[in-house]
């Protein structure tokens, strides 16, 4: 009824506020709300879900709400798992959904990751769009730290161009002086250089995180699976295992730019020499494609 009526933000939250929470017991769910983040997700979803400008509409109106009831990763999942709710037999429509959760910052590109791999979404492990949302995830955050890391190249840039004319500029006064004001404009603080690398650090520290939970959780899985075959006595290597060594194989090798950024890392912590060997080979081909 107050999404009918357009009812304003202050009002959502009131109601909001007053849903029971079920997590009241819990101390580490009690931070956020987990039925009234999915009673409203589900009835946003469901009133968005007309088209795709309805979508928009919506996640893009109601943004400042996501962002004061999501306080964690586990809150987003929820919001992850309202969206599946509404959209699972429109599979198309679901992965376009994850975009603009992502694209509006109402869900972080780990939270995502981990979503894919929940147990929840073991019926739809071997289906194409899981897979399509989470190379699209990695694909945004890769782009995002590209951007920054383009972004601070240039103003490193302009602000060592000043800094070069800057000593010779009122030797050479040549009736120039609105255009070179306005280049002086254009040019970075050192101050606003230093915010830029501090966010072009924590984005990478995003996505070395990113990388390290979609490897962690294909380890987990794939590990499980060969235990259970272990001692059930039959032979891991069938259908379902080759599907998720091949979609192993695929992030490293459609990120493998990013992915050998950390490489270092991924052998330190995940990939050891402990790990099954036939879940380790696959790390090795890929460093030695890389070296």
């Amino acid at each position: 009824m107050a999404f009918r009526e357009k009812s304003p933000i202050e009002e959502m939250l009131i109601i909001l506020r007053e849903v029971p929470n079920p997590s009241d017991g819990d101390s580490e769910s009690a931070a956020h709300n987990p039925l009234a983040i999915e009673v409203f997700s589900q009835t946003l979803f469901m009133l968005g879900s007309k088209s795709l400008t309805h979508a928009h509409a919506a996640i893009s109106k109601y943004q400042p709400i996501f962002k004061l009831i999501l306080d964690s990763e586990e809150a987003q999942l929820h919001v992850l798992k309202a969206a599946y709710h509404v959209w699972k037999l429109d599979t198309q429509m679901m992965a376009v959904a994850v975009d603009m959760l992502l694209k509006y910052q109402v869900v972080e590109c780990a939270a995502v990751a981990n979503w894919v791999f929940m147990k929840e979404m073991k019926s739809e492990f071997t289906k194409i769009y899981l897979w399509e949302i989470l190379h699209l995830t990695i694909r945004k955050m890769n782009k995002h730290v590209t951007r920054l890391a383009t972004e601070l190249s240039e103003a490193r840039e302009k602000l060592r161009r000043a800094e070069m004319n800057s000593s010779d500029s009122e030797d050479n006064e040549d009736g120039n002086g609105n255009e070179k004001e306005k280049e002086a404009k254009d040019v970075p603080t050192e101050e606003q250089v230093d915010k830029m690398e501090e966010k072009l650090e924590a984005a990478q520290a995003d996505q070395k995180n990113l990388f390290l939970i979609v490897f962690q959780r294909f380890i987990m899985i794939l590990s499980e699976h060969i235990a259970l075959c272990d001692t059930d006595g039959i032979n891991f290597n069938n259908t379902w295992y080759r599907w998720t060594i091949g979609r192993l194989q695929q992030v490293f090798m459609q990120h493998a730019e990013q992915v050998a950024q950390y490489s270092s890392t991924l052998e330190t912590l995940l990939f050891t020499q402990d790990l099954d060997k036939n879940i380790l080979e696959i790390f090795h081909q890929f460093q030695a494609l890389r070296a």
